[in-house]
Formats: structure tokens, C-alpha cells, sequence
């Protein structure tokens, strides 16, 4: 078997600090994109501003679609390092890491250290999970927190059936789960212990598997997932059914939802990913002359690989809407089992290099193309916005989803988003417009003021002075009055328009009254 890359050379320190660095290197380079980064660091950035860490609002109103831990690194990241790119996207690089280096320290010990470090070589070079640490969004979050929760449960059942101490890493598993949960809901412990289940009960192990069902861990476990359900609850009723029915058993079971696909969606997209490295398992296995024994992945290990990577493909090809990032969880055990058929080619699996760098040029061109051509991003716009905006100057955003405005321009009161509320398609699609109008059912008060109908934004305007606007250039065919504001600044398909209701020609063009003092939009 050729020897893992570097082995000797490296302490597990120095490795976690090169995996961390490596995950990272192209994280500050291209703007958040639509709508998911804007929405998710949007939440985040809300939270700054608003001093409340407690509720996350997505440009103003509550957003319950998912928990809040995201949220609350994010957060903490922009306050301590500032308001960039690279700490935006730190919660998903922490989770790709964890993940990784819970899977390096657990084959260390239960396969050997170059074995473990082959296999993490594997897993940072792939596409997926490269690109997922980069990305700005729950998934990596939660596919972290599930994978250090399978390996440390996988851990205390091993330790446990080898006669070693095994509570440490028990009640780990159950803090590492409620963390899934805090990072994106029930799947955090749902499929941890679905995948645990099934590796012990293949091999009818029913004693070790009733003994990892703690109480202490139950206990840490809702120490720390609980406090937080249970203050929304408090504060807004309802949170509990849209929380868990609607968000998690309506999404999972109904078709209404975005991105629609067929059941063999993952597997495609998961051999796509891995092309490079799929000749490892498809050639044949020759015998080695260099620790054959040790290039073998132990039948114990290699099933909990293999029942890990099915779950998790399994689970989420069942509801219809399928997105890339969902399936995520399922990077690590594939990894494996690749860096096993590089390892048990012997001698030649000292060309897997080649394969590492097809994978890590996919990682990297694809990371340049969306640097180039981010879509639907107004990072220019809003820059543009911050340094001309003046404190209490109102901002509207047109008919569609700028959900990283708020940050690139720095704003300290969320935007108003104006949209025919009203139409029938807002609700019936899973689609930024809904996720507004449900966030203001939580608070009607301020949905009255932030989500406003177009007929309502010309005596919205009328009511002040300086107000900004962001929208499509084409904008102006349903705004006539846009021909008296002046256009500050394109990007794309998006312009940014001062207007100043103070101007008797704006006045006129917006159709204002006598303006009454101190009146506010309806």
C-alpha cells in the first residue's frame, strides 16, 4: 500500500490547521448569492442591527424557517472580523472541518494514520464538499454536526464492545446532536440515529445499542436544543406547528415545495461529483505486497459506511424537492470508501494524486465562474447605497429578493420590499415571497410596514424626503414616477435609484398632496 500523503511528517494539529486553510482559501473571493447566501447572512446581519439575538428576522420579520445557530456564528463572526465575505461563510466552513477532522481522528484510531490521512485528502478534495464549505448556507452547518455525531456515537460503541471508556464520547454524540438540531431541525438527530440503528442492528448488537440510549445525554441533549424552542414558543404561538409540521412533515411529505426532481437525482449527482475517483472502486483490487491487511477498511467500518451513505441519499430522495446541499451528509462515508479503493490498489494508488488534482480544479473553476458571474447579486449596488445613504433615508427593494443589500450597505433599518402581496402565487410556491409573507404573520405590525403593495409605495414615498429604490432596470415601465429619480448606479439587470419626494417635479410625478407632518406609510 503506498504510504499516505505525508504521514510522519504532520501532527494532527498541523493537519487541522492545514484542512482549515485550505477549506477557507477561496471563501473571501465572490460575492453572497441569491437568494440563499443574501437570506442566511441576511438573518445574521439582522440580528447585529437589531441587537436581538434571540429571534432571527429576515429584513425585519421573524423567520422561522429554520433554528438559529447559523445565525448566531455569523453573527458573532462579522461582529469580531467584519462585514465580508469570509466571515459570512465561517459557520459552513466550521461545520466542513469539524466533519473532517472527526473523521480523520476516528479512522486514526480504528484504521490506522495513513489510512486517515488518505482518506481526509479525499474528502477536502472533493468538489462538493469544498464548495459546500464555501457556501453560506445551513447545509454544511448540519452536515458537520450529523457527521461528528455519527463517528462519536460510532466511537462510544466501539469503546464500549472493547472494554475502554466510552461516556466522554456518548455524551459528546448527544451535545453534537443537539447542535444538528439548533443548526437545522430534527434531521440532526433523526438521521444520526437512524444510521447508528442500522449498523448495530445488521449485526444484531442489541446490548450496544440500548446501551447508547442515555439519560445524562438525553438530558444534555435538551439543555442544549430545548431553551431556545421553548422561548419562541413563549413569544410567538404558533412557532412549534410552522416550526416542526409545516417546515419539517409538510416539506418532507407534500410536492408544493421548490426544486422539484426525480428519486435518482443524488446518485447522479453524487458519481458526477466524484468521476475522478470512481475508477478507484471500479478497477480491479490487486493483490499488495506493502500492508495489504492495513489497506483493508475493516467489514465492521466498511458496512457503517455504506448504511451512512444509503440513509442519507435514501432519506432525502424520497420528497420530491431535492437541492445539492441537502445531501451533503453523505460526503464523508463516500470519501471513505474511495480512499479505501485507492489504498487497497497497492502501489498504485500512488497516482491517486491525479485524481485530487481533476477534483480540486473542479473545486476551484467552479468557486472562479461563480466569481465572475454570481447571479442576482448587488454587491455593487449596495456598496454604492453605503456611501451615499444617510441615516433614516428609507430604502425599497422592487419585486425582487436583495437579501444582501441590508449588509453590503450597512444598513440599520431593514428595507421595505414592495410586491402585489395580494396574488395568489405568493403563497402557493416555496419561494422568497412566501417565506416574507409567513415571517409576517408573526408580527402583523411591522408586516404592515415593511411589506408594502405597489399602489401603497408612491404615498410611501410622498411621506419623506430622500428615499432609495433597488430594482430591475425595467423598473421603470411599472414606476412612470422613476423617470424623475435619478439613477445612481447599475449591476446587471438591477439599478439603484435616488428620489427625492422634496422635488416639486418628483411631487408632482408621485401624485403627493399636502404633505402632513409626521405621518408615516400605511
Amino acid at each position: 500500500m503506498s504510504r499516505g500523503p505525508m504521514v510522519g511528517r504532520l501532527s494532527a494539529a498541523q493537519l487541522a490547521g492545514l484542512a482549515l486553510l485550505w477549506l477557507a482559501a477561496l471563501a473571501w473571493l465572490r460575492p453572497l448569492m441569491l437568494p440563499d447566501e443574501g437570506r442566511y447572512v441576511g438573518v445574521a446581519w439582522g440580528m447585529l442591527t437589531s441587537g436581538d439575538w434571540l429571534t432571527p428576522h429576515l429584513d425585519g420579520l421573524p423567520y422561522f424557517h429554520k433554528p438559529p445557530l447559523f445565525y448566531w456564528i455569523t453573527a458573532a463572526a462579522l461582529r469580531t472580523i467584519g462585514a465580508w465575505e469570509g466571515p459570512a461563510r465561517l459557520a459552513s466552513l466550521l461545520g466542513a472541518w469539524a466533519g473532517a477532522m472527526a473523521t480523520y481522528l476516528w479512522l486514526r484510531r480504528w484504521w490506522g494514520e495513513r489510512q486517515a490521512v488518505l482518506a481526509l485528502a479525499v474528502l477536502l478534495l472533493q468538489p462538493m464538499f469544498f464548495l459546500g464549505a464555501q457556501f453560506a448556507n445551513l447545509d454544511m452547518l448540519v452536515a458537520g454536526c450529523i457527521t461528528v455525531t455519527i463517528l462519536l456515537l460510532a466511537q462510544a460503541a466501539l469503546a464500549m464492545e472493547h472494554g475502554q471508556r466510552y461516556r466522554a464520547a456518548l455524551y459528546s454524540a448527544y451535545v453534537a446532536a443537539a447542535l444538528g438540531v439548533l443548526a437545522k431541525g430534527l434531521i440532526g438527530v433523526l438521521l444520526p440515529g437512524l444510521v447508528i440503528s442500522l449498523w448495530l442492528w445488521s449485526s444484531a448488537r442489541w446490548r450496544t445499542w440500548w446501551r447508547l440510549l442515555s439519560l445524562p445525554g438525553l438530558l444534555l441533549f435538551l439543555l442544549v436544543a430545548a431553551p431556545w424552542f421553548i422561548a419562541m414558543q413563549r413569544q410567538f404561538p404558533g412557532f412549534l406547528h410552522y416550526f416542526f409540521v409545516v417546515q419539517h412533515f409538510q416539506r418532507f411529505a407534500e410536492t408544493g415545495f421548490n426544486n422539484v426532481q426525480p428519486v435518482w437525482f443524488y446518485p447522479v449527482v453524487l458519481a458526477l461529483a466524484t468521476l475522478p475517483w470512481l475508477p478507484w472502486l471500479a478497477a480491479p483490487r490487486r493483490r499488495t505486497t506493502d500492508g495489504a491487511a492495513g489497506a483493508r477498511l475493516p467489514a465492521d467500518l466498511r458496512r457503517l459506511m455504506w448504511i451512512w451513505l444509503l440513509v442519507v441519499v435514501g432519506f432525502f430522495s424520497v420528497p420530491a424537492s431535492k437541492l445539492l446541499g441537502y445531501v451533503l451528509p453523505a460526503v464523508p462515508p463516500l470519501a471513505v470508501l474511495l480512499a479505501e479503493g485507492v489504498a487497497r490498489r497497492g502501489a498504485d494508488g500512488r497516482r491517486w494524486w491525479i485524481s485530487g488534482l481533476i477534483s480540486a480544479g473542479l473545486g476551484g473553476l467552479a468557486v472562479v465562474v461563480l466569481t465572475v458571474h454570481t447571479p442576482l447579486s448587488v454587491k455593487a449596488l449596495g456598496q454604492a447605497l453605503r456611501d451615499r445613504h444617510q441615516a433614516g433615508e428609507p430604502v425599497y427593494l422592487l419585486e425582487q429578493p436583495y437579501f444582501d443589500l441590508p449588509l453590503y450597505a450597512r444598513l440599520q433599518q431593514p428595507p421595505r420590499h414592495v410586491l402585489d402581496w395580494d396574488a395568489a402565487e405568493v403563497r402557493r410556491r416555496d419561494t422568497w415571497r412566501k417565506e416574507l409573507a409567513d415571517a409576517g404573520v408573526f408580527d402583523p405590525v411591522r408586516m404592515r410596514a415593511l411589506l408594502l403593495r405597489p399602489v401603497q409605495l408612491a404615498p410611501a414615498l410622498c411621506q419623506g424626503g430622500v428615499a432609495w429604490l433597488v430594482g430591475p432596470k425595467a423598473s421603470a415601465r411599472a414606476y412612470p414616477f422613476l423617470g424623475q429619480a435619478r439613477m445612481v448606479v447599475t449591476d446587471a439587470d438591477a439599478a439603484l435609484w435616488r428620489i427625492d419626494a422634496g422635488a416639486p417635479a418628483v411631487r408632482q410625478a408621485l401624485g403627493c398632496g399636502t404633505p402632513t407632518a409626521g405621518s408615516a406609510p400605511r
